[in-house]
């Protein structure tokens, strides 16, 4: 008989004319009910199966407080399939994955429960042929993690034995400052050996992400001019048109700078900043991405190069809305930011004096989320200052979403007798280069999860290295005791972010 875990001899890896396919194994999602898995993993897995990239031998379990059979999990996920796939739906590509769907209800703590979580995956293991191999998605809040994975040892669930496997995915943040972030890394890594841990960071997943890479290592053009020669300072955005909606209780004593600075944007800066791996191997990328985080600190000066608001009542988009105070479940007292925006030097050479400003927020003027690099100003142009008045930098924008893609942006003279320079953009649309749609993060996400294949996932040098240009920041804001500045809802965020990049002598674009 043929073993399911062993690498077909006769498909070269180099080859891209099928894509590669994950082996049996059963995937168990604890947290199922939440709005991740209904919205983002379920979806995921039936895309996944929709483009042939799962096996027949697939199962899904499904792990909650509920009183819930198999049927009844099936429904919840057939509907989330429905409303939130990116693919059609298939009814018999359904009916495969419904053969393996299965629903283990119990607590967390509950010795009997797990005891039945094991039942039902040996159970698959046999009428499946998932051949012992079994990933395990933590959708729960962090404080959770202690109780599962010990289960899950004490179980029999974490074991590694020849030819099988047992990974775990954990769900960002990642701690909530670099002490928590070592205790959750001791807890999860005295269980599963670190190659067996998958922290998602789904940033890393989107196709524009990985297109930096390719951006920056694929082509001659750009390497020549990536550095404090040619880029005075970098901008990285990610903004968000809406509130916290309901999810105050996850939100509130969290903030925009841990939900989104710790992780996103600083992964998206060692991206934008880290040297040319040898090769695309999972370690040769997290030892550049470490080198950049570890020269990384944050601002001399956190008064002026940090900022932090909150949006106030009022009418955005022809709608009005509350404040973050006013909120259902924000405690009064809450000094919790909903925008952020801070300064990174990194010492190197290649990018000594350069400045990277990151900045995220909630209720801004549209969602979008970009990489801007600004370009250095000709040291000398051969031309009078009114022919030039409307040239500003040149610019590398690197579109994350929406409308993914890459504009370039220069200055050209407008037709007519007179010389004058403006600034045109060109742009590359990803939608309209490649007929190809781009698969949603979790998908490529999870099939690297069941693949083994870790390089988009960040190790646990990364995330505490994070923590450590992050924290001093927080205990800064901390220790002034002010609440954050209030900022109209469909503005670009509070002055004072303004006032920080002004300080420097530059503006904030506006995307």
């Amino acid at each position: 008989m043929l073993d399911p875990n062993r690498p077909n001899p006769l498909r070269d890896p180099q080859d891209r004319r099928l894509p590669r396919i994950a082996g049996p194994c059963v995937l168990v999602i604890f947290g199922v009910t939440g709005d991740l898995s209904r919205k983002k993993l379920m979806p995921a897995v039936y895309d996944l199966a929709n483009r042939g990239l799962l096996p027949p031998g697939f199962a899904l379990v499904g792990f909650a407080r509920r009183d819930w059979v198999n049927e009844d999990f099936a429904q919840i996920v057939h509907d989330s399939v429905k409303e939130h796939a990116r693919t059609p739906f298939r009814e018999e590509v359904w009916r495969q994955l419904l053969e393996g769907i299965r629903f283990v209800p119990g607590d967390l703590n509950s010795d009997e429960s797990f005891d039945e979580l094991k039942r039902t995956i040996l159970e698959l293991d046999e009428a499946r042929g998932t051949g012992g191999n079994h990933a395990f998605y933590l959708s729960i809040p962090p404080g959770l993690f202690d109780e599962v994975v010990g289960q899950l040892r004490r179980h029999g669930l974490a074991e590694q034995r020849g030819g099988q496997w047992n990974r775990v995915v954990i769900e960002k943040p990642f701690g909530h400052d670099l002490t928590s972030a070592q205790e959750l890394n001791r807890i999860v890594s005295s269980v599963f050996p670190s190659q067996s841990v998958f922290r998602i960071d789904h940033y890393l997943g989107k196709e524009t992400v990985q297109n930096m890479l390719a951006l920056r290592f694929a082509n001659q053009l750009f390497e020549p001019v990536w550095n404090r020669n040619y880029i005075d300072h970098v901008q990285i955005t990610m903004a968000e048109d809406i509130g916290i909606g309901g999810r105050a209780g996850y939100y509130d004593g969290i903030g925009a700078a841990r939900d989104v600075i710790q992780n996103h944007l600083l992964q998206l800066l060692a991206l934008t900043a880290m040297e040319e791996p040898t090769s695309f191997d999972a370690r040769q990328l997290r030892s550049e991405k470490q080198k950049v985080l570890a020269a990384a600190r944050p601002p001399l000066d956190l008064a002026a190069h940090t900022a932090r608001g909150r949006y106030d009542g009022g009418w955005a988009g022809g709608v009005k809305v509350r404040g973050y105070a006013e909120e259902e479940g924000v405690s009064p007292e809450s000094t919790t930011e909903t925008f952020a925006a801070v300064r990174v030097d990194i010492d190197n050479r290649r990018w000594a004096g350069v400045p990277f400003y990151l900045r995220t927020g909630k209720r801004l003027a549209r969602r979008v989320t970009e990489v801007a690099l600004s370009f250095r100003k000709a040291p000398h142009l051969p031309f009078t200052n009114s022919d030039t008045e409307a040239l500003g930098s040149n610019a590398l924008v690197m579109r994350i979403q929406p409308d993914e893609g890459i504009t370039l942006r220069f200055g050209a003279k407008v037709p007519g007798t007179q010389m004058e320079i403006r600034e045109v953009n060109m742009d590359f649309a990803y939608g309209g280069a490649f007929t190809e749609s781009s698969p949603e993060a979790y998908e490529r996400l999870i099939l690297d999860v069941l693949l083994g294949d870790p390089p988009l996932f960040p190790q646990h040098e990364e995330v505490e290295l994070s923590w450590r240009i992050l924290d001093p920041v927080l205990d800064y804001w901390a220790s002034t005791g002010d609440k954050p500045e209030k900022y109209a809802p469909g503005s670009w965020g509070p002055q004072s972010a303004a006032d920080m990049l002004a300080r420097d002598g530059f503006a904030w674009r506006r995307p």
